[in-house]
């Protein structure tokens, strides 16, 4: 790990992309001639503070997009491997992987290719203080929950956040938080739900609306008019 650089990125991209459609698992969807995961690449590779990058693929993708990765010269790519049957079953293979002089480790979207170099690096100086750190925004809508089409509750939205990735972790702190919601089997599609589980405070930092994750064909549109700025 280059000197500075405490903080290891596990990038997840190991879904189908079933939702989005297509053959072509939207990770490596091209926009402006490159994948989005190469965007996302490109940013954690332009943050001083991270040292090394660990990409999580779908098992069938491995060796092919691997190679494919690694030919786009990004220095701080260390390896990929392979994802599992759920979210959490991949970030723990991550997890597993992780260098053993890695402090800090943030897990992102690899679908999230509008993410800064800025913003890394405050979810890292945030965690490396209190132990966790996630990127958020606060909502611009009124929120309220509902069922069977009725109103239950308004939300009061000036203590809400609308969560994005990066979000990082003391090493120890989230391995025991994986390591506890596999033996209860209480798992989330957050990964900072896992350290809150345990009773740990997580900080939340500014991130910004243009970091959406790619889930739909209308995302594409968004993320070619944010790249072509």
């Amino acid at each position: 790990m280059e000197k500075n650089a405490s903080c290891t990125a596990l990038i997840v991209a190991a879904g189908q992309g079933k939702r989005f459609g297509g053959a072509v698992s939207k990770q490596f969807i091209n926009v402006r001639g490159r994948p989005l995961l190469w965007y996302t690449l490109r940013a954690f590779e332009a943050c001083p503070e991270i040292g090394a990058v660990i990409v999580i693929l779908p098992p069938d993708a491995v060796a092919e997009r691997g190679a494919e990765i690694a030919g786009w010269g990004f220095a701080k790519y260390l390896l990929a491997l392979a994802g599992g049957a759920e979210r959490h079953d991949s970030v723990a293979n991550g997890l597993a992987a992780l260098p053993a002089e890695s402090p800090l480790v943030a897990i992102h979207d690899g679908v999230r290719p509008l993410i800064t170099p800025e913003i890394i690096s405050a979810c890292i100086a945030a965690a490396q203080e209190e132990g966790a750190a996630i990127a958020a925004v606060p909502p611009k809508d009124t929120i309220k929950e509902a069922e069977a089409g009725r109103i239950t509750a308004t939300l009061d939205r000036r203590r809400l956040v609308l969560v994005q990735t990066p979000q990082v972790f003391r090493s120890e702190l989230i391995r025991k938080a994986y390591e506890e919601a596999f033996l209860r089997r209480a798992f989330s599609t957050d990964d900072a739900a896992l350290v809150e589980a345990l009773g740990h405070p997580v900080r939340v930092v500014a991130g910004d609306y243009r970091n959406i994750k790619v889930t739909s064909p209308e995302d594409l549109l968004f993320v070619n008019a944010c790249l072509g700025l």
